[in-house]
């Protein structure tokens, strides 16, 4: 069946092969996320600290009455420490962990853009062995002789010790 559609409906569809995804950068790597998982993109702004947590959960913030975690990926991902610069943003993500709306900011150096990638352009995280992690990583993609690390957004926001059980309750 053929459709008929103007410039301005085609420019804003997806390719039937292809997944939309957010890049920002960490150094000098390139990562994304689906689009569907994000919220919004914000500023980088001071957070009140949680006394306890692990170095990389930088705090909470309120984002229109409900209060966001942040979290640095760049401490998450042990990589070296960078100070926060007028580029620094929170990418806020949403997905569904457990059965459980999750919404945190992750705090990134900058965000490139919005990509179309292909399917079939998409390749598994490769296999490093048990002493190198790649758990965040849904696979990896070829952009413009760019590699960027797609990351599975379900994972990056489970809370730790969470992630077996399930047993935390809402209320």
């Amino acid at each position: 069946m053929e459709q008929n559609t103007s410039n301005e409906e085609t420019e804003s569809k997806v390719p039937e092969n292809s997944v939309q995804f957010l890049s920002f950068t960490l150094g000098d790597e390139e990562y994304g996320v689906t689009i569907l998982s994000v919220q919004e993109i914000r500023s980088w702004e001071p957070v009140s600290k949680i006394p306890n947590v692990p170095s990389y959960e930088k705090g909470v913030v309120n984002l229109r009455g409900a209060i966001v975690p942040i979290i640095d990926l760049r401490e998450r991902f042990h990589l070296e420490h960078s100070e926060y610069t007028n580029l620094t943003v929170v990418v806020v993500l949403q997905a569904v962990c457990l059965g459980r709306n999750r919404t945190m900011g992750v705090v990134v150096d900058s965000v490139s853009n919005v990509m179309n990638i292909q399917k079939e352009n998409i390749q598994s995280a490769p296999d490093f062995g048990t002493k190198v992690s790649t758990e965040f990583i849904n696979g990896i993609a070829s952009v413009d002789n760019r590699m960027v690390m797609l990351l599975d957004v379900e994972k990056l926001l489970k809370l730790d010790g969470l992630e077996e059980d399930g047993s935390e309750e809402d209320d």
